[in-house]
């Protein structure tokens, strides 16, 4: 018999520890009802369940007029880019959903990308390097701590959604930036945007907001008609904003948004820019596609902000204390993972899928169920989802969730 090598040795030992802290992840094999049923149902293991745990928060990632527009997409430019963007990969259809995103946001250029993931760490390794100080959120995204971890750049962390801290810390500091996230991808909080601004246009310092969580949903898109209108996270107020379409867009890539000399720069130095094949047309032809869809159907949003608000209030009358959160995003905090996940497996055998987001997630102690709500949500739904929280959770959590 061979003998096992060193790597099969950690590979062992890590899962055994995992196992034993209840952190072992495991994928879940899914089945999606047909395109023309509802975005929130889906099936597991031959059982109809209610989808409390995506990021598709305007039900956009099954909407049919989404999926014809993919498919003439794929028959106009193909089904992939066939090359990096520097050599044959960069199409009219990119073109287009950059002038797009940049006529929504007021920013001069764009970048595209395949994920939120990569645009961070993009970003963050490209721009900076060990000459530079960066100031961020205690909670920022794992993808700008990778990003800033690698650039070698001297990295600085401020209490969360504290301007305290974070004026301490432009104050003491000769700092390159400031990074933030619009919304809060496990408390779903917002940042501070308009008072961080401030903070940083009076010290000469850049402003970067990881948008990922609130784009399409926290903010009104400017139509080429009005362009009167400004959000908390558009050119007017910061410097960088980095988009996802895989949420309330439904689809898949990401865009950084800034200044032309940003992007220019981004191009010549980007690695992942540079050397990896770009993001299909047909995907970013979508991309455009649910840009204008959600102009056409402000309805959406109306819906979920409806939606918060319904399951916030059905919470409140069962005595189930969430988080104090507004946004689609609604952790119910319980603390211990493994109590944690025992929970989420009961609301599953109740038809409710709800993610439970253990460590180095969220820290140690915080374990949680991150509920997140839909516009596809029907009311029923919300109300069934408030009913089997309300069976499975044990009477001192109801009431002290924090």
């Amino acid at each position: 018999m061979p003998q096992p090598s060193s790597l099969e040795a950690k590979i062992a030992a890590r899962k055994r520890t995992l196992e034993s802290q209840g952190l072992l992840r495991r994928r879940q094999l899914l089945s999606p009802h047909p395109i023309e049923s509802k975005s929130t149902q889906f099936v597991h293991q031959g059982q109809v369940m209610l989808n409390f745990s995506s990021n598709d928060y305007l039900g956009l990632s099954r909407e049919p007029a989404l999926a014809r527009a993919l498919y003439q997409s794929a028959l106009k430019y193909g089904v992939g880019s066939g090359a990096s963007p520097l050599v044959t990969g960069y199409s009219e259809a990119h073109f287009a959903l950059e002038q797009k995103l940049c006529q929504q946001t007021g920013h001069e250029a764009a970048l595209l990308l395949s994920s939120g993931f990569s645009a961070n760490t993009t970003l963050m390794k490209t721009l900076f390097d060990k000459t530079d100080v960066v100031l961020a959120d205690k909670l920022v995204h794992a993808s700008i701590i990778d990003g800033l971890k690698e650039s070698g750049a001297e990295f600085k962390r401020f209490l969360h959604n504290s301007l305290e801290g974070a004026e301490r810390l432009l104050n003491t500091h000769s700092a390159a930036a400031l990074i933030t996230e619009s919304v809060f991808s496990m408390d779903g909080d917002k940042a501070p945007i308009a008072e961080l601004s401030k903070l940083c246009r009076a010290k000469g310092v850049w402003l970067i907001v990881d948008d990922a969580h609130g784009f399409g949903t926290d903010t009104q898109f400017i139509n080429a008609e009005d362009t009167s209108k400004h959000n908390a996270t558009d050119a007017e107020q910061i410097d960088v904003q980095i988009v996802t379409f895989g949420k309330a867009l439904g689809c898949q890539g990401a865009a950084i948004l800034g200044s032309q000399a940003l992007i220019d720069f981004l191009v010549s130095n980007a690695r992942e820019y540079i050397y990896s094949t770009a993001l299909s047309p047909a995907n970013a032809a979508l991309a455009l596609a649910s840009l204008e869809y959600i102009e056409q159907h402000s309805e959406l949003v109306e819906k979920l902000n409806s939606n918060i608000s319904l399951f916030k209030g059905l919470c409140a009358a069962a005595g189930i204390k969430l988080h104090g959160s507004d946004t689609a995003i609604q952790p119910l905090v319980i603390g211990d993972a493994q109590q944690t996940m025992d929970i989420a497996l009961r609301l599953k055998s109740l038809g409710v899928w709800v993610g439970a987001i253990r460590p180095p997630t969220v820290p140690q102690g915080s374990a949680r169920l991150r509920i997140t709500l839909s516009a596809s949500h029907s009311e029923a739904d919300i109300a069934h989802c408030i009913a089997a929280l309300a069976k499975v959770l044990p009477d001192e959590l109801k009431n002290a969730a924090q």
